[in-house]
Parts: C-alpha cells; structure tokens; sequence
C-alpha cells in the first residue's frame, strides 16, 4: 500500500516539520532581527521609533520601508502565510520586466508558484480571480496579475496588517527603538 501513496508519506513529513517548527517559532522581536536585510544591531541603529511607529500609519508605509518589509515578512513567518507577500513581491518586481521573451516566462513561473490550484505556495483567492489570471498569462501584460495581486494586498492589510501591529514582532521592535533613545 504504501508504494502506491508515496505523495501522502510525503505530506505526513511535511506537516509533521511543519507542526516540529510551530515549538520553535516565538513571534518575537529576536526573530525579526534574524532576518534584517543588514546586520541586525547596525540596522535597528539605523531605525528610529518615528519611523517603526509610521508603519501604523498604512499598510502601504509599512511595505514601502525596508524594515518594516521584513518585520513583517517574520511576523507572516510565524503565522505561516509568508507565501501572500512572496506573491506581491514577485508581482512587484514582474511589472518592472522590460524583456518580453521574460515577462512570458516570469508569468508562467508565478503563475505555477502562488496561483495555480495546488501550487507549492498557493495564495488565497476567488475561483473567478484565478480563472482570470489563468486567462491573462496565456497571453502576458505587466498588468496580467494586478486583480489577483489587488485581492492579496487587501487581504494582508484587513487581515494581517492589523495582527501585525498587535504582534510581539512590532511591540517589542518599537520598545527597542525607544529604549535606545533613553
């Protein structure tokens, strides 16, 4: 029997490496740090209170900010969702290609990546949505994944944008800040 299901041996160790991170992850301030895109102390020198506290502001301040992109990209760590702001990364990064011969190929990659059914890092949207952007990369725009990315950019900022601020990530990220200045 098991022969025939080796998807399903597979799954069970993925879930139980899954389940085995869950005691390690902290959702902490320390975890935050870990993933600076600069050396971790040099960088929260660099990050004044004003600064973190405008990530309150908007979500749009918040993605904008280099740390504040990867404080919040640990904090989605934690919840394991991390794959909504990969997508919008790469969504982001798709509308700057100038080449067409790669915007075919990038579209293909993202689309397999976050969108298609199944896909390794599948992102969360409606059956009209993906139809629709299965649609559009049959024949690739830098515009193919703006409905899709739309719905995930209003998803993270309903969803996790206002967990984030309630998160030990941000409340101790600003402490830090804070304490430095006293």
């Amino acid at each position: 029997l098991t022969p025939l299901l080796p998807h399903l041996d597979h799954r069970n160790r993925g879930m139980r490496t899954r389940l085995g991170c869950l005691s390690h992850k902290s959702d902490s301030y320390n975890d935050f740090t870990a993933i600076l895109p600069d050396k971790p102390n040099r960088a929260l020198k660099r990050l004044s209170t004003e600064e973190a506290t405008r990530w309150a502001e908007s979500f749009d301040v918040l993605l904008s900010h280099k740390y504040g992109l990867a404080a919040f990209r640990a904090f989605l760590k934690t919840e394991f969702s991390e794959e909504n702001l990969e997508f919008w990364l790469a969504c982001e990064d798709f509308k700057k290609t100038r080449s067409a011969a790669k915007l075919a190929s990038k579209a293909q990659r993202i689309f397999e990546e976050f969108i298609d059914v199944q896909a390794p890092r599948e992102v969360n949207i409606d059956f009209q949505t993906r139809e629709l952007t299965r649609r559009n990369v049959q024949e690739p725009s830098l515009s193919c994944f703006d409905q899709a990315q739309g719905k995930v950019h209003s998803l993270m900022e309903k969803d996790s944008y206002p967990r984030f601020l309630r998160s030990k990530i941000y409340t101790d990220l600003l402490s830090q800040t804070q304490r430095r200045l006293s």
